[in-house]
C-alpha cells in the first residue's frame, strides 16, 4: 500500500499511475471512494482492464475513473456538474496525459439518458449519499450496459441481493468500509457474468 495521502489529495492505488496524487477540492460532501474500497473493487474486476469502456456519472475527485483508466481502460468518461471539479479534473487529466480519459461537464444521470444502448462495459454510480440520487441512477444505468456489464454503485446503505433484483439487478459482490456501502451489479439478464469477458469483447 502506498503512503497515505494528505486530506486535500488520494492516491491511483494500481496501474500504469500507480502513486500519483489526485488533487480533493473542499466541497460539501465530496468523499472520494477510499483505498481499501477502491483496492477491493478493481481486486473483484481484475486489474487489466484493457478495452473496456467505463462511465464515472458523479466524478468528484475522478479517483475510480482515472483508477479505471490507469488499469488499461480504453475509454473513460468523467461527468461532473460543479464547476471547480470539471476543472481539476480537467487538470488532472493533463497532468497524467490520460489521453483515454474524456471530462465532460454536465448530469451524469442526463449523460447515461443520452448515451448509446449497449455502449459501456462499466458504470461508476457514486452520486452524493444525501441526493437521494441510488435508485434513478441504477434505473439510467442499466440500458446503456453491454450484456455482461457491470455497475458499481457506492451508498449509505446496503441494498440487498432482493432489493435489487426486483429492479432488475443482480448483486456480485458487496462490502463495507464504516458508513460506506459499496455493490458490483449486473443486470438480471447477464446474471453469472465472467468479468473478464468484458475485455474480450475488444479485442
Amino acid at each position: 500500500m502506498s503512503q497515505r495521502a494528505s486530506a486535500n489529495e488520494v492516491r491511483l492505488i494500481g496501474g500504469q499511475w500507480k502513486r500519483s496524487k489526485l488533487q480533493v477540492l473542499d466541497k460539501p460532501g465530496l468523499r472520494p471512494t477510499p483505498n481499501r474500497v477502491r483496492e477491493t473493487l478493481f481486486n473483484w474486476l481484475g486489474q487489466d482492464l484493457s478495452g473496456w469502456r467505463c462511465v464515472d456519472v458523479f466524478a468528484g475527485s475522478g479517483a475510480l475513473g482515472f483508477e479505471a483508466a490507469s488499469r488499461g481502460a480504453s475509454h473513460v468518461v468523467l461527468v461532473e456538474r460543479d464547476a471547480a471539479l470539471v476543472r481539476c479534473l480537467r487538470d488532472s487529466q493533463s497532468r497524467l496525459k490520460a489521453n483515454s480519459v474524456q471530462v465532460e461537464a454536465g448530469d451524469g444521470l442526463a449523460y447515461l439518458q443520452n448515451c448509446a444502448k449497449g455502449s459501456v462495459d462499466l458504470v461508476f454510480l457514486d452520486p452524493p449519499f444525501g441526493a437521494n440520487l441510488f435508485d434513478a441512477a441504477l434505473t439510467a444505468a442499466a440500458p446503456v450496459l453491454t450484456d455482461i456489464g457491470w455497475a458499481y454503485l457506492e451508498a449509505d446503505r446496503v441494498f440487498t441481493e432482493v432489493t435489487l433484483r426486483g429492479a432488475g439487478w443482480s448483486l456480485h459482490r458487496s462490502g463495507r468500509a464504516g458508513a460506506v456501502f459499496f455493490h458490483l451489479l449486473q443486470r438480471s439478464s447477464a446474471a453469472g457474468g465472467d468479468i473478464k469477458s468484458a475485455a474480450a469483447q475488444h479485442p
